[in-house]
């Protein structure tokens, strides 16, 4: 009859109790090259965030109204509603809602802007917030 031998836990419990060492990462020229480069990026982000968040929330609102229109004035399926979005409108995303007839156009996670059809005035966007 064969026996197994019990398995010895101690090793993996230990490898799993040590720190994980990253310290090599930010040593060396290559190291420091990395952390400037990415102070550098963070330090961009956050001097063009303003245009970044205004072209975004730009997009979103001019996706929404068009699509609305576009899907509920005109009755073309969404889908072909992307063809009407102007050149560098590749991140706006739709989404239809047919019982509130309403699209919403998104940009990645910096903005969302809806449009509602409304009898006698078309498509609205809703109010922006403050």
């Amino acid at each position: 009859m064969a026996t197994t031998k019990p398995i010895d836990f101690s090793r993996v419990t230990a490898l799993l109790r040590q720190r994980p060492r990253i310290g090599w990462l930010w040593q060396g020229w290559a190291g420091r090259g990395l952390l400037a480069g990415l102070l550098v990026g963070l330090g961009a982000l956050a001097w063009f965030w303003a245009t970044i968040s205004g072209n975004a929330v730009t997009a979103a609102s001019v996706g929404a109204r068009i699509a609305c229109s576009c899907h509920f004035v005109e009755g073309r399926p969404l889908g072909q509603c992307r063809d009407d979005f102007e050149p560098g409108m590749g991140l706006v995303t739709l989404s239809a809602d047919e019982n509130a007839k309403s699209v919403t156009a998104r940009v990645l996670v910096l903005s969302r802007q809806t449009a509602s059809l409304r009898a006698g005035a078309g498509c609205v966007l809703e109010p922006w917030g403050n």
